[in-house]
């Protein structure tokens, strides 16, 4: 099978409306022993388009009717990857990603996706690059069945177009209220089943079912502070008997919502901090029995994970963790792309940047921690975060090709696990009209899709 890059140019006359004409580079044809004036099938995403080639002199060009290009939700200077299947006289375009994403807002161009429209243009830019469209659909845009969907391409300006259904499906959708719709789950189903789409980033992970599921992975128990489901205030004392400080963690939650610190005093008390976004709000109970009474409710409302507290590395006294984006690249197989330290704010016990962290390079928060223990760190984050993505291959179903895998260091020089996210912030704050770089991690999606799709 063979595959080029060619550019599309798209002729309002001279080519039969319905599409069945296209001319192609008269070099890539003769390369690719593409007959001439003999019916092939063209392909993009779901759609199917009988066609006769006609010999184009210009280099790296497929030019095609408005009309087929409007179909496709095709724009001219596309440049997409073209391959000949010979076997089957099929010539494919593409690859097509459809990025699912949560609300658009039509009414503001320049915030078209909220935090996310930066990155969706940079994403546009990426396929440009290497030789993909991409398109974006919020869940009111999928419909279960068919063999087409409405979405959103960049073309200068946002245009809403109609395209097939792509190749590969990108799950960006913020909540799992709308991951788990019935029409988005209908639609998924039917895009796999009837035109094997690939979907990556299938769904969020929650804190137990990833605990549970790599502790059955060898040697990744070293990585995972204990933890468990909280079910009971018998599991509560036993993790408080045991460990000065344990954390109780929404198993949904993102971003340090909820979750509470508790910590046993000399003297036998328990201090609780409470997350909030103006700083911890402390509590202290009297016995184990009192502070499981008032957070009861919580609860019994939402599972919480309760996880064995660690003597961290800090800096300025401030803990210190790292988050590791580790993606499947254009062989398909797991890298790291970054790591970063993320420092906690001087009110919180969490590091999250929307509770006030600071970022700094690994080498720089290792440095100011000051502590013998940093040494090593950089590789031991690295071999850490691949395992545990290989891990979360092999034991958790679903298909992920990015993790957010977000680690720790001790006092004693030790790695763990903290948490993984299968939906990694995109945000990216440099201003839309500035001189824009794409990001490796954004590169990375493309190449995988690429491979994915089989281009």
């Amino acid at each position: 099978m063979k595959r080029t890059k060619v550019k599309i140019q798209i002729q309002s006359s001279g080519l039969s409306s319905d599409g069945s004409v296209v001319m192609l580079s008269e070099a890539v044809a003769k390369k690719w022993k593409i007959p001439f004036q003999q019916t092939l099938q063209l392909r993009f995403g779901s759609s199917r388009q009988d066609v006769r080639v006609v010999p184009l002199s210009q280099a790296g060009a497929l030019r095609i009717s408005g009309a087929l290009a409007s179909r496709w939700g095709l724009f001219k200077d596309d440049q997409l990857c073209l391959q000949y299947k010979s076997s089957s006289r099929t010539l494919v375009l593409g690859p097509l990603i459809g990025v699912m994403v949560s609300r658009v807002h039509p009414g503001s161009p320049d915030k078209m996706f909220g935090v996310n429209t930066a990155f969706c243009r940079e994403l546009t830019d990426a396929c440009r690059l290497y030789g993909a469209s991409v398109f974006f659909s919020t869940p009111d845009d999928l419909q279960s069945q068919g063999d087409t969907v409405k979405g959103w391409r960049y073309t200068g300006t946002w245009e809403r177009m109609t395209f097939p259904v792509p190749n590969v499906l990108y799950n960006r959708l913020t909540s799992r209220k709308l991951e788990n719709l019935e029409n988005v789950q209908q639609f998924v189903d039917h895009a796999k089943t009837r035109y094997n789409a690939v979907m990556f980033n299938e769904k969020y992970l929650n804190k137990t079912e990833v605990f549970d599921a790599l502790r059955k992975e060898t040697g990744l128990g070293t990585y995972l502070p204990e933890s468990h489901l909280l079910r009971s205030f018998t599991m509560l004392k036993s993790m408080c008997t045991k460990h000065p400080t344990v954390f109780l963690k929404p198993i949904t939650g993102s971003l340090g919502k909820g979750i509470i610190r508790v910590r046993r005093q000399p003297e036998g008390s328990y201090l609780c901090h409470f997350t909030s976004l103006n700083g911890a709000r402390k509590q202290s109970f009297s016995t184990l029995t009192q502070l499981f009474n008032t957070i009861a409710g919580k609860v019994k409302t939402q599972k919480y994970q309760i996880q064995q507290g660690l003597n961290l590395l800090t800096v300025g006294g401030r803990p210190v963790d790292f988050r590791a984006l580790v993606q499947r690249g254009d062989t398909g197989q797991w890298g790291i792309t970054s790591i970063v330290a993320r420092i906690a704010g001087s009110q919180h016990f969490v590091s999250n940047l929307a509770r006030g962290g600071s970022l700094s390079t690994v080498k720089d928060a290792l440095a100011r921690s000051g502590s013998a223990a940093a040494s090593g760190g950089l590789p031991k984050l690295r071999r850490a975060a691949l395992s545990i993505a290989k891990g979360i291959e092999s034991q958790v179903p679903g298909h992920f090709a990015e993790l957010g895998i977000d680690l720790a260091i001790d006092t004693a020089g030790r790695v763990w696990l903290l948490e993984v996210n299968s939906k990694p912030s995109k945000e990216d704050n440099t201003p839309l009209d500035t001189e824009r770089k794409i990001r490796p991690s954004v590169k990375g999606l493309v190449q995988y899709a690429r491979f994915a799709a089989k281009f």
